[in-house]
């Protein structure tokens, strides 16, 4: 047997309390009922009800039934509230309707009346309560789902997001181009308690200098030439959510300077403007350039830097994590079919094994937009390496002809292999930009086992 739906009436007039719980009893509604708003909080703080129907005057009180919507808003915004009254005006209504009432009723009513409007707002409630659960849900489960992969440098970023994520303080992303920096933005985001707010993402090398600042904070009309009228700045369309500042690196030092005030205060004053705005708002940037040496050699302020950077995150460049490449391959190939109207589109094993030792400087940026092409020009369901780019496919990731028989003449064993190891020992160095540490890695070696063979082949000077 369903639980009945509870409903709360509140009003200092017994004949009315007793009217209604005779009423909305006979419906099949579990009714209580409170003679003050204070007896009123004593059952709310103890129960759980799916509507309140509160009286606006009581007893010497005027304003009675609004503290009390006030006080549910606060408190209990899913539960709903109709406001019933003897003394109404349309500005009574609209006052009821800002502080969270689901709707309002004038006193007499007919009982059909306050039936219809209950029935309304436990289904709205209900809704609410709905929409609430799956966007917890979906924010748990789902907002991760894009950041494919099962090396150990994406887990760790999962679980790097899922513990800053409802944490106040700014994080600052870093990470090569076409790594996934706005992907992770938007998944702390998600998962934050901001998630039903904005998420707002800017491009700060996309706008010249006056134009972002009006982006950001807004402006006044004729404050500039072509400011026909007010405008709101992204901070304001961000209050409650967070704002993403992709490409901070490129922000310049005047903006900076009151980007930074903003973080002291949380006050953003319009271009033109002489009174600011609070603002609540989490800030998420983003670079792919070193901002701690662009600060140590005065071309990012110090300050900021230090603001923005209190929880750093570094994203892991694809040729870092080969056995994400299939995975994502897979899922790109995926999406990008169905898009298309393609049907199941498979990629040949020649095609994974070449695209997983390929070194993928544009990361994963480059690799949606190869198989964005691939899916559209492959004949039939398989993409094969003729469906490559020619840098790809061409690709050579051995250093040269095989040996597989030793030669009628011999060889020169020492120069065969030095030859080998030189070249592996240049294709690593490359592949990991130059960081010793991971090219050692790159080729299963030891830091200074590596720093031996470049000495030895002469790459140290090189390098």
């Amino acid at each position: 047997m369903a639980t009945p739906y509870r409903v709360l009436v509140v009003d200092d007039e017994s004949s009315m309390r007793e009217l209604l719980e005779i009423v909305l009893g006979n419906d099949g509604y579990d009714v209580s009922t409170a003679a003050s708003v204070e007896a009123a909080l004593k059952l709310l703080e103890n129960q759980t009800f799916d509507v309140v129907l509160t009286d606006l005057r009581m007893g010497s009180d005027r304003d009675a039934g609004m503290k009390l919507l006030s006080w549910l808003n606060e408190n209990m915004p899913v539960t709903p509230s109709i406001m019933m009254t003897a003394y109404g005006s349309v500005e009574t209504a609209i006052d009821a309707m800002k502080r969270g009432a689901a709707d309002y009723i004038m006193k007499p009513f007919k009982n059909d009346e306050v039936r219809i409007l209950i029935q309304r707002a436990i289904e709205q409630s209900r809704l609410k309560r709905e929409n609430i659960a799956l966007r917890k849900e979906q924010a748990k489960r789902g907002s991760l789902e894009n950041i494919i992969g099962k090396s150990r440098a994406i887990e760790e970023l999962r679980e790097m997001i899922r513990r800053v994520a409802d944490l106040p303080s700014t994080v600052a992303i870093h990470g090569e181009s076409g790594t996934g920096k706005e992907l992770v933005a938007r998944g702390i985001h998600q998962l934050s308690g901001r998630a039903s707010k904005p998420f707002v993402a800017v491009n700060c090398g996309g706008f010249p200098e006056n134009l972002l600042e009006s982006e950001l904070f807004g402006h006044k009309k004729g404050s500039f030439t072509g400011a026909y009228e007010d405008k709101e700045g992204l901070f304001v369309v961000a209050d409650g959510g967070s704002l993403f500042l992709d490409e901070i690196g490129e922000m310049p030092m005047a903006l900076q300077v009151k980007l930074l005030r903003v973080l002291d205060n949380s006050i953003i004053v319009p271009v033109g403007g002489t009174s600011g705005r609070k603002v609540d708002v989490r800030i998420i940037s983003a670079t792919n350039r070193d901002l701690a040496r662009m600060a140590q050699e005065g071309n990012f302020r110090e300050d900021l830097y230090y603001r923005l950077n209190v929880i750093p995150i570094t994203v892991t460049p694809l040729r870092e994590r080969p056995d994400d490449i299939i995975l994502l391959v897979r899922h790109f190939v995926s999406q990008h079919a169905k898009k298309m109207g393609r049907g199941d589109v498979r990629v040949s094993p020649e095609v994974e094994t070449t695209l997983q030792g390929y070194p993928w400087p544009g990361n994963v940026r480059e690799l949606t937009n190869l198989l964005e092409r691939a899916v559209a020009l492959c004949q039939g369901d398989t993409i094969e390496l003729g469906d490559l780019p020619k840098n790809v496919r061409e690709y050579v990731n051995k250093p040269g002809e095989e040996v597989k028989e030793l030669p009628k003449g011999g060889l020169d064993l020492e120069n065969y292999v030095a030859e080998i190891e030189t070249s592996l020992i240049k294709q690593a160095l490359q592949n990991a930009r130059y960081s010793q540490k991971r090219a050692a890695d790159l080729l299963g070696l030891t830091a200074r086992s590596l720093r031996y063979r470049l000495k030895k082949y002469g790459l140290a000077e090189d390098e």
